[in-house]
Formats: structure tokens, sequence, C-alpha cells
């Protein structure tokens, strides 16, 4: 007998007809939402209702079998009398846009049937009907559509019993069309070169930064609303938002902070210094028999992906202060270390060498700010200070680094790892470890840049920071410059410095947090960290 924990969704043996790892996503949580699953969406708008039923026809019919342990739902069931139905699914057609019944609708088909046998129906009659044509087609099943029902289910239960993932598919047309190409990355963890672009999950999608004290967001007849003393001060389609970050004191409303959760859209909540207080997150998160290994590796250490991320770290920042500075000597040295950190032998050996290469990098970092900006300004560079920091130029730093962070927590949140469990640095005072790894080879293309070209495009001006006591603070209006400068820069499109392809820095970090999930499942034998030229 078969546990009632261990019954497959239909739907999910139909993923092993098309790609067995996209299966072993599925089960693990990796959903999508394509223009194929919109269109689906569509075509059973009129069946996925039960209150769409009437007397003769059934609709959202729920399934189940015993002998082969599944459940589903049927499109439709209609019924000739006490004992004979006809069995009825609805079709799109968004990427064949033909009317052709299909090795896996003859699968749903079979697996529909053997549960409404099961129930003591007499089915005469099962069919498909394409929405997009409004054509019927009946379907004649064999028994050697029973006999291959059986083995893909069977098939089925081995992958999602499995503790690692199916490689991904090597060149082949069904990853062009696949729902799940964004998150299952064949390409990439098969260490090619990408024929393929890697669009967003949701390229519409926009992170919702809330800045001005004192105000509450809500949701409204599915939008985002700020408020503040009764004004509204601006709104978002909830549908395009995929992350939020809280600056400082501002409230979410219960029933947002629901429908976020329901959406699995990660928020994060920050001070209004950039330092990163907490998180949210669904409680059924995808991957998590990869959390588990995370956190395994993570007790253990695990120096390859740590190389990685240093090496990566130090090489751009020798690009970026080759590219906006005047130190030839210091841009050697980062390159030289950058090698060094490659093979560094140990964790403390890693640390040593960023160490290094942070100190000639920050001592060449004013080469890379104009002088007559500088001078306009009346600021100095008085060396790189993280908390605490009371110049301009370090807060800055800090304020953009703590949006890094943001971008990177979520990016990890998608995947479902865990940002507290890290490979690089330690866990201990309760920090997200992993999202300080990872931001590692970020910081200079996109934070320090940031400031960088801030500083030297007149973006920012003296009269943003207060001062009390000689320690500057940043203006409400000067965090939000900053916002808008990040967002700027992580909306950017580049060519993928692995795999060609034109990519967002958004999307970027969100691939090499992919990347580390790839290592953590077996389907990626190394990380390689993201550098630029």
């Amino acid at each position: 007998m078969i546990a009632e924990e261990d019954f497959l969704p239909i739907s999910l043996v139909l993923h092993t007809a098309y790609c067995e790892r996209r299966t072993w996503l599925e089960a693990n949580g990796e959903t999508t939402f394509t223009q194929q699953m919109q269109a689906g969406d569509v075509a059973h708008q009129a069946v996925d209702n039960a209150a769409n039923s009437r007397s003769q026809r059934l609709t959202s019919y729920p399934l189940r079998c015993e002998a082969l342990g599944l459940v589903g739902k049927a499109d439709a069931v209609e019924f000739l009398d006490e004992h004979e139905v006809a069995l009825v699914e609805h079709k799109a057609t968004p990427v064949r846009r033909r009317a052709v019944v299909t090795p896996a609708n003859r699968l749903q088909l079979t697996l529909q049937r053997e549960c409404l046998r099961e129930a003591g129906f007499s089915v005469v009659d099962q069919a498909i009907y394409f929405t997009d044509h409004r054509r019927r087609v009946s379907v004649e099943l064999t028994e050697d559509d029973v006999d291959n029902a059986a083995r893909m289910v069977a098939r089925t239960r081995d992958i999602v019993d499995s503790s690692h993932a199916p490689v991904p598919l090597v060149n082949d047309e069904r990853c062009a069309r696949c729902s799940h190409f964004s998150v299952c990355l064949p390409d990439e963890y098969n260490g090619g070169n990408p024929r393929r672009r890697i669009h967003a999950a949701d390229p519409d999608g926009q992170v919702l930064h809330l800045t001005t004290q004192g105000s509450r967001a809500s949701i409204r007849r599915g939008r985002v609303v700020v408020e503040k003393e009764g004004e509204k001060l601006a709104d978002a389609p909830l549908a395009r938002v995929q992350g939020v970050v809280v600056h400082g004191n501002i409230d979410l409303s219960s029933a947002l902070h629901r429908n976020l959760l329901w959406n699995d859209v990660p928020v994060v909540w920050c001070s209004s210094t950039g330092r990163v207080y907490g998180m949210s997150q669904p409680a059924d998160g995808p991957n998590g028999a990869a959390r588990v290994e995370q956190h395994v590796r993570s007790h253990n250490g695990d120096l390859t992906i740590a190389r990685g991320m240093i090496t990566a770290k130090i090489a751009n920042q020798a690009t970026l202060l080759r590219r906006n500075g005047d130190a030839p000597d210091a841009v050697q040295f980062l390159l030289n270390e950058a090698e060094r950190a490659s093979t560094a032998g140990d964790i403390p050996e890693l640390f040593g060498i960023e160490g290094d290469a942070a100190a000639a990098y920050f001592k060449s970092f004013p080469t890379m700010l104009s002088s007559k900006r500088m001078e306009a300004l009346e600021w100095e560079w008085a060396g790189r200070h993280g908390r605490g920091a009371a110049d301009p130029i370090n807060i800055l730093l800090n304020y953009a680094y703590g949006l890094l962070r943001t971008e990177v927590i979520r990016a990890i949140l998608t995947c479902g790892l865990d940002p507290h469990a890290g490979f690089l640095h330690s866990s201990g005072r309760n920090k997200p470890a992993l999202a300080l790894d990872l931001m590692e080879e970020f910081r200079a293309p996109i934070a320090d840049s940031v400031v960088i070209s801030m500083i030297n495009r007149r973006e920012i001006k003296a009269t943003d920071f207060t001062y009390i006591q000689d320690v500057a603070r940043l203006r409400d209006s000067a965090r939000k410059k900053v916002i808008a400068a990040f967002e700027r820069r992580v909306q950017t499109s580049i060519q993928h410095p692995l795999f060609g392809y034109d990519v967002t820095w958004r999307r970027v970090i969100e691939i090499q947090a992919r990347m580390i999930l790839g290592v953590l499942t077996g389907v990626q034998p190394s990380y390689v960290g993201v550098t630029v030229r």
C-alpha cells in the first residue's frame, strides 16, 4: 500500500515524459510562470472551477488511483449514464499551434482513465479539446499506452526519491521551448557557450524599494499602494513585483505581506543606512534537499566555491581600477593576487590574499574619482571604513553594499537556498554568510561602479548629506538617488562574461546563485565566479 505522502500528482508524471530533469525541478518546488503556462491557464478558465459544472458534465473533477499512487483532476467528465463517462482535457497550443495529440496528451488521458476505472466508471471516450482551434479530437488508447503509463509512474517515483538531480539535456531542441529553461540552465551547467538566450522568469518584474519614512504599504484591488498621512505616494501592480526591500521605519499591511508570501515574493527589511535586519519567505520554498547539502558543506567548508568567489572578486577589482583609475602597479598586483587566490590551500590563506588585495585596491580607489569633483565637493578619501563610517564616500559605499546584499539575498531565496549557510564567511552573529559570499564578486562591477559614477557624473552633491558632530548622514532624497542609480545598474543589460548572451546584472546574480545550487545538487562540477573584462 502506498503511503498518502507518496502519492504523485499526474502532472508530475507528465513532466517525466518531457524531461526527467524538469520532473526533479518541479518536485523540488522550482515552479515557473511562462507564456506557455499563461496560455494554458486561459485555456482552462472554463474548466478549472468546479462551480462551472452542469448536471451531466462535471468540471475540475478530482481523481485518485490507489494502485498507481496518483492524484489529480480531470478538466471535464461527461456522464453518459450512471456508469459510462467520457473524459475531456482542454489544451492550448501556444508553441506547436497545431491541433495534434502528443505522447504527453496520450499519457495524461491514460492515467486519468485508470483513475476513473478504479472508481468504477466505464470510460467510453477520451478526447482532447484544443481551445485555440475549437476542435475536439477523440483518442484511442491501447494496452501499450497503459504499460507506458505504468513505466512512467515508476520512473517518476525513482526521480522524486533520488537525492541527486538528473543531468541537464545537451543540445536538445526540447530546451528551447521548455517552461523551466530559466531555472534549469542546461547550457550553463554543461559548460558550453549557450546558443540560446536565458530569459528572466519575469522580464517585466521589478524590485520595489520602500523608502519614505512613516509610510505604509498595503494591497488594494491587486495593486501595492504606498500612503503616508492619507496621501497616496505611489502604487504598482502586485503581479509585477518580484521583490520588496523595506528601508527603515515603514509598515507593510498583513494582507500585503501574506499575498507576497503566496506569490513567492521575498521581502527584505533593512535600516535607513542599508544594514539588513531580516527577511521573509514562504515556508515551502524549493530545493529542500539542496539546502541540507548546503548546510553540510557550510559546516565542513567548501574551498572550491570560496576560491571561485574570491578569485572573481579580486579580478573584478583589477578591471574596475584599470578602466577608471590610474594605478597600473596596483592593477598588476591585483591580477597576481587573483591568480594566487585560485590556488589557495585553505580558507585562512584565502582570507589573507583577499585582505592584501583589498588594501591595494582601496589605496588606489581615489584615482577612480574625478579630482575636480572631489575639490568641488570638498571631500577627501580617508581610506576604507565599514560600519561607523563618518565620511560621505564610505557612507555611499556602505549603502550601495547594503542594496547589493538585499539583491543577493533575494536571488538566494528564489533558488531555495539558505542565505545564512555560507562557504567563506562565518555564520556567527547571525550574519547572512552565503549572501556575503556571493556578493563579493559583484561589489566592484555593481556597487563600487554605482558610487564612482554618481560622484564623477555629479549625481550626488555635498548638500545630500547632513552632519552631526562631523559625522555625515545621507538625506532621504539622497538615499532615493542611490537606489535609483543602483536599480539602473542592476537592470543594465550586458553580455554574460561566461555564457555570451545578453542579460541584466540582476539576472546574472540569480544565475550565479543557481550555479551554487548546481554544485550542491551534483550537476555542476565546480563554481566559477563572474569576471568582467
